[in-house]
């Protein structure tokens, strides 16, 4: 399980240091602190025998021959032992396990609310019930509209806004974010739930099922999936996986949320439009696009005047936030709440429904959800589910932790992923019982939960607070709601997921990440054209395979030096422009030049550059040595990344060069010895140093001698007992020009030219 720091010592250390700090300063006044060896005291040896460095620092008088100065040290000293005595006994009894001291750190790290609540300061009441209340008014209308996405009753858009936040509210380490439905997240529940209608329709063939089944079957199917989305998340936190989110690339996470804004944006325009649905029961974003263009001329008039309405009054009271910043009560206006009460207080007057036809929210039943154990209804597909839910924690993590971390930092505190993912987990596992289906983090809600400086996770609580009020009492004054001013406000929000997008794109073409924004474009259209289950598979998989083909090559440069006289050695990047005849400086000018810089300096190791030194210096382009491989590994060696490194030692003794095509003629001299410079690589594992020792022993078959240079401890120990020295390595070398002078004298043909 993902673990706290260390805190049991922390009173006991604050007390010792208030206690400690009057006799140091005494101390200071009329004796001085050396390194002396204390001598017999009275006490036993036992307690004047240092216990750490720290307390082998006594007291010792000024004037050597002044004795009362140095007893009265001796005696400051007996005292800081005894405290540090003290301190470790302290630490000791709140450390011991299973104690009353131990449980309570244990729970108030698991469970948050125990630590913050317990200090929660009453100043920050009114500010959290404000904040609290600027949310909600932003997550009912928002949970109402995203019901529609996941084609459920919009009671249980309220249900995955209920439960959940108040579960987070007590687990999350986030003071910002905000737990419920989500676009992304409701869109592909309602994908699920819209493929696994057809297996209802095909029970009931040649009927149609009646909709009470269908609400049932569709809630069953939604709380399903929230269990095993909530049992993923929940397992990846226990498990320690919480750097997870970092595996999906920004490019193909933007291309997903692009392409899933633009299929949303093509499904609720059919609504705005008023215009009819269409008979298929399973489509693509494509084919739905198709059906709108082909079927305009049945726009309904009405219908597409409010929606347009609704959307103008939400740009023009933005419009009016950004151009009135100073105005600090029209910061406070909630846009959408205040769209829809218009909304609703106009069809109701104009009676739009009874007189133009415009579809209304109608009579909804509320009340609070009845508790029960999620089960996968009859004729859904158990396959379906579990790989939705995948897909659905995927998202919904990277979301969520992201958006912590974000306003974590803006706000100065820390978050920890693992216990961020055990939250999520337990909110989606808890509200599955309750009828919701999955939630996660809301950026546009947490935006606003910062904006109104929200202090803890009250206001999450409060904005839970207000959503139970809205579930028991606020549905039926929506009963003349257009339906379609709902998806007026979905539109606007799938807006904000757009407007990133183009930055992104300007931003990758500038800096010539062509790659990326391959992958940005092209996950974009598969979620488009075919689905956003495609679209999030590709992302998920093409970044899993660029983190794979990035870990599996090993990271290591070849080493040459400039036309100057000072041997510096430096990473070469490229050979083009010499000439096979003046490419290489031969190996015997190099040991003499080396020689010669020794004894100029006392450490010519310093001179030896860096693993990130440039690849040019005042001397000129950079050779390497004629016959003599010089390389440096940059970078552990693990199982992953030692498989290529055979073939990149290679490439390097034919071109000596990494980006030299293979079909290209071999441009180097025939290699006699190999230096490798370990000074990057901090460890090594079994399968790596296997691989690395049949590399040495090839070299010796060959009459090619090999040493290696700047080794850590570690490795030269894992080195001596895989038998390096017995394969003919040597590797005890501190720096490059020991391992190249003992190279020269190994070798019995010259290598210079």
């Amino acid at each position: 399980m993902p673990t706290g720091n260390d805190e049991n010592s922390d009173a006991s250390t604050a007390r010792s240091h208030n206690e400690t700090a009057p006799l140091l300063q005494q101390s200071s006044s009329g004796a001085r602190l050396s390194p002396a060896p204390v001598s017999a005291t009275p006490h036993d040896s036992s307690d004047s025998s240092p216990t750490s460095e720290h307390d082998a620092w006594i007291v010792s008088s000024q004037p050597a021959s002044r004795e009362a100065p140095r007893q009265r040290g001796l005696q400051r000293l007996q005292q800081l032992q005894q405290l540090r005595q003290r301190q470790d006994q302290g630490a000791n009894t709140h450390s011991q396990p299973f104690s009353r001291k131990w449980w309570f750190r244990r729970i108030r790290y698991y469970v948050p609310i125990v630590g913050w609540l317990t200090t929660y300061s009453l100043g920050n009441l009114a500010t959290d019930i404000k904040a609290g209340f600027m949310v909600a008014c932003l997550l009912v209308p928002q949970t109402l509209s995203y019901s529609a996405l996941t084609h459920l009753p919009p009671a249980y858009g309220l249900y995955a806004a209920l439960v959940p936040a108040l579960v987070y509210a007590m687990l999350g380490t986030s003071r910002h974010l905000s737990m419920g439905p989500e676009a992304l997240i409701s869109v592909l529940t309602g994908t699920l739930v819209r493929g696994q209608i057809k297996h209802l329709y095909a029970a009931y063939s040649p009927n149609i099922p009646p909709p009470d089944a269908i609400d049932r079957f569709a809630a069953g199917v939604s709380c399903a999936v929230a269990l095993a989305a909530g049992l993923f998340t929940f397992a990846l936190g226990i498990f320690r996986f919480g750097f997870l989110d970092s595996m999906i690339s920004e490019s193909s996470l933007r291309g997903f949320i692009s392409g899933t804004a633009i299929f949303i944006l093509v499904g609720q325009t059919r609504i705005v439009l008023g215009i009819p649905p269409s008979a298929s029961v399973h489509s693509t974003p494509l084919n739905d696009l198709k059906y709108i263009l082909t079927h305009l001329h049945q726009t309904h008039a009405a219908t597409a005047v409010v929606s347009l309405a609704s959307m103008a009054l939400l740009l023009l009271l933005r419009v009016a936030k950004r151009r009135f910043k100073t105005t600090q009560w029209l910061q406070l206006v909630p846009d959408t709440l205040v769209v829809i009460i218009a909304a609703t207080t106009a069809s109701w007057a104009a009676e739009l429904n009874a007189t133009h036809g415009v579809g209304i929210f109608g009579r909804v039943d509320g009340g609070l959800p009845k508790p029960a154990i999620p089960r996968i209804p009859a004729y859904a597909e158990s396959k379906d589910i579990v790989s939705s839910a995948i897909t659905i924690t995927m998202i919904g993590v990277v979301e969520s932790v992201i958006v912590a971390r974000e306003y974590a930092s803006r706000n100065h505190y820390a978050v920890s992923s693992n216990r961020e993912l055990v939250a999520l987990g337990m909110s989606n596992i808890v509200g599955s019982a309750f009828g919701a289906y999955p939630a996660f983090g809301s950026l546009s809600r947490s935006k606003l939960n910062d904006r109104a400086q929200a202090k803890s996770q009250i206001s999450g609580i409060v904005a839970t607070a207000l959503v139970l009020v809205s579930l028991l009492g606020l549905l039926p004054y929506l009963y003349h709601l257009p339906l379609s001013v709902l998806s007026a406000i979905i539109v606007d929000a799938v807006g904000s997921l757009l407007s990133a997008t183009p930055g992104a794109i300007a931003f990758l073409f500038g800096v010539r990440a062509w790659s990326d924004l391959f992958l940005l474009l092209f996950i974009c259209m598969c979620s488009i054209v075919s689905s956003v289950e495609t679209g999030i598979l590709l992302a998920v998989v093409i970044s899993l395979i660029m983190v794979i083909k990035r870990s599996n090559t090993p990271r290591i440069r070849l080493l040459g030096r400039s036309a100057a006289d000072i041997p510096e050695l430096r990473p070469i990047s490229n050979l083009a422009p010499f000439s096979n005849s003046s490419r290489c400086i031969s190996f015997g000018s190099f040991v003499n030049n080396a020689q010669t810089h020794n004894a100029r300096q006392e450490n010519a190791s310093d001179s030896e550059g860096s693993p990130y030194d440039s690849d040019q210096d005042a001397g000129g382009l950079l050779r390497p040595t004629e016959g003599v491989l010089i390389v440096r590994v940059e970078e552990p060696l693990y199982f992953a990344n030692a498989g290529q490194l055979h073939a990149r030692l290679n490439r390097l003794e034919m071109f000596g060069d990494l980006n030299v095509h293979p079909s290209e003629a071999p441009q180097m001299k025939p290699t006699r010895a190999v230096v490798f410079d370990l000074v990057g690589m901090a460890d090594i594992d079994g399968s790596a140093l296997e691989i690395l020792l049949n590399i040495v022993r090839e070299y010796g078959r060959r009459g090619v001698r090999t040493a290696f240079a700047r080794v850590c401890d570690g490795v030269r120990t894992k080195f001596g007992l895989s038998g390096m020295a017995e394969a003919g390595a040597e590797y005890e070398f501190e720096d490059i020009h020991s391992a190249l002078l003992h190279v020269e004298r190994q070798l019995t043909v010259s290598i210079a030219p």
